[in-house]
């Protein structure tokens, strides 16, 4: 049964939420190209948190649009709750990812002619859900974020941090199984990336969702279940 989160019971935990296998991605440089990933492996199940971490342009934004399918390997597989997405048509790709999963990025990308409420309400429309239905869950997600009281505040009235927990918000409004977050508090001051990371924390762990969460900060790093590093187009631990 599902909670107020969007857990699911009964699903089967030997699953990886997210598969990543021998996955390559190349791109043209000139005359040259460039590897950025290189045969990269990749397995999380539901209720997994995991760090990604490496130095500014080393793929890790590639591999989180890859594992995300927002971009297309040139090799290998991504499946997600055991289902390949190899060969999916581009209308399946976009249903499975408005479905599956979540995205947070360092820069919160709100559309500013409307409302919090009405940001974290929109997914939940263009997925099928009634207004009502849309409204409920975002006014619980925003309470969560401690924004109760400013769900009817548009984006240019809310502070940097205020805006960030609008988009983890609208990142988990579907439900989603697997969680992207690229630098998901990168562009805040040390107290408010804080603050918002523990309340991300939180709903993360609250749902029992599998997470990627990609920074530069070792501390955040350490709070997590594990750490994978991206080095030379490779994945490794810690």
């Amino acid at each position: 049964m599902s909670d107020r989160f969007g857990t699911v019971e009964g699903i089967d935990a030997l699953v990886p939420a997210l598969e990543l296998r021998g996955v390559t991605r190349r791109f043209k440089q000139g005359a040259s190209h460039l590897d950025v990933l290189k045969g990269v492996d990749l397995t999380i199940r539901r209720g997994e948190i995991i760090a990604l971490v490496g130095p500014s342009g080393s793929g890790k934004s590639t591999l989180l649009q890859i594992a995300g399918l927002l971009e297309k390997p040139d090799g290998g597989e991504v499946s997600l709750a055991g289902n390949s997405c190899n060969g999916m048509r581009d209308d399946a790709r976009t249903r499975m990812r408005r479905e599956k999963i979540g995205f947070v990025y360092q820069y919160h990308h709100l559309l500013p002619e409307f409302s919090a409420l009405e940001n974290v309400m929109i997914p939940q429309i263009l997925r099928g859900l009634s207004r009502k239905e849309s409204r409920v869950r975002a006014m619980e997600l925003l309470s969560c974020m401690r924004l109760a009281d400013r769900v009817e505040h548009r984006p240019g009235r809310l502070s940097g941090g205020e805006q960030q927990r609008v988009a983890i918000a609208r990142a988990l409004a579907n439900a989603p199984d697997v969680l992207l977050a690229d630098e998901p508090t990168g562009n805040l001051d040390p107290h408010t990336a804080d603050a918002v990371f523990n309340l991300l924390m939180q709903l993360v762990r609250g749902a029992g969702l599998a997470a990627v969460i990609a920074t530069h900060n070792p501390e955040l790093a350490k709070r997590m279940d594990r750490t994978l590093r991206l080095e030379d187009g490779h994945l490794v631990s810690g």
